[in-house]
Order: C-alpha cells, then sequence, then structure tokens
C-alpha cells in the first residue's frame, strides 16, 4: 500500500499514484514597530496541503471505481486520516479538488490512460468523522458486491 486515504487504498494497482507534492507553511504577523523594522512573531501551523498524483489503465486494470469514491468523499466533504504506506499518519484531511484528464479514448468513452491529480488539505478532526471512514468502508463493500 502506498497511501490510504480513508477507507480508499491507494497501491500499484488497480489505483495507482507516482508523485506526492506537500506544501506546508507557517503563520507569521507582522507587527509594526515606529521607527523600526516591522517584527514577525509565530502565530502558528500554517497550511499544510498534500496532492498525489498518478496514471490508471481503466480498460486494462481499473482504478475508475476507486476515483469515484474519492469524487463522492469531496462531494460529501468528508475528513477522513490520510496515512502513508509505512503507517506516518499525517492526520486528517479533506479532498478540495480532484482533476483528471483521459487520453486515447475507447469506444465508451473512457481514457485507455487516466491521469489524475488529488488535492487534500488538513482539516481538523470533529466528532462522529470516525463514522464516515465505516461508512466508506460499507458502500465499498456494497460496490463491490460482497
Amino acid at each position: 500500500m502506498l497511501y490510504l486515504l480513508g477507507a480508499v487504498a491507494v497501491d500499484t494497482a488497480p489505483f495507482s499514484i507516482d508523485s506526492m507534492d506537500r506544501q506546508s507553511g507557517a503563520s507569521i504577523a507582522a507587527k509594526p514597530i515606529i521607527g523600526g523594522r516591522q517584527r514577525k512573531e509565530n502565530t502558528g501551523e500554517g497550511e499544510d496541503d498534500i496532492t498525489i498524483s498518478g496514471t490508471i489503465l481503466p480498460s486494462r486494470i481499473g482504478g475508475l471505481s476507486e476515483l469515484e469514491t474519492l469524487h463522492g468523499m469531496r462531494r460529501s466533504g468528508a475528513r477522513f486520516p490520510l496515512m502513508r504506506g509505512d503507517g506516518y499518519r499525517y492526520g486528517w484531511y479533506v479532498i478540495n479538488k480532484i482533476t483528471e484528464r483521459h487520453e486515447h479514448l475507447m469506444r465508451d468513452g473512457v481514457g485507455f490512460t487516466v491521469q489524475h491529480s488529488i488535492t487534500m488539505e488538513q482539516a481538523d478532526q470533529i466528532s462522529g468523522d470516525g463514522q464516515q471512514v465505516i461508512s466508506g468502508l460499507l458502500s465499498l463493500f456494497n460496490a463491490l458486491g460482497l
């Protein structure tokens, strides 16, 4: 497993990624001083955005169902725990943007290759968020017919 986005496992097949970008910052406030340079004060942690990107081959190995599940998480604004394959936990995130590019369209309108990019931003955990992960797992089992 490469990453775990709530109930969606990102692995080498069928839904894979080949790059990860992380942008983290700090929140700095400037305090004006008469006759001197502005003083800077750290006011806490800033944004922590993560973008994962990759290519799937829907007609060969699948991956569209996982992409649609992530679209559903984006539409509902679901918060989910994000974990790297080695067990490192990034915290709770929410998907704010998904881009996909279908290339070499097949007869059904789906690309032979689909490039995707998922942008997530860190979110605070709210009580009851774990229930969304459980309902996400159950919906995956229903989609698979299990």
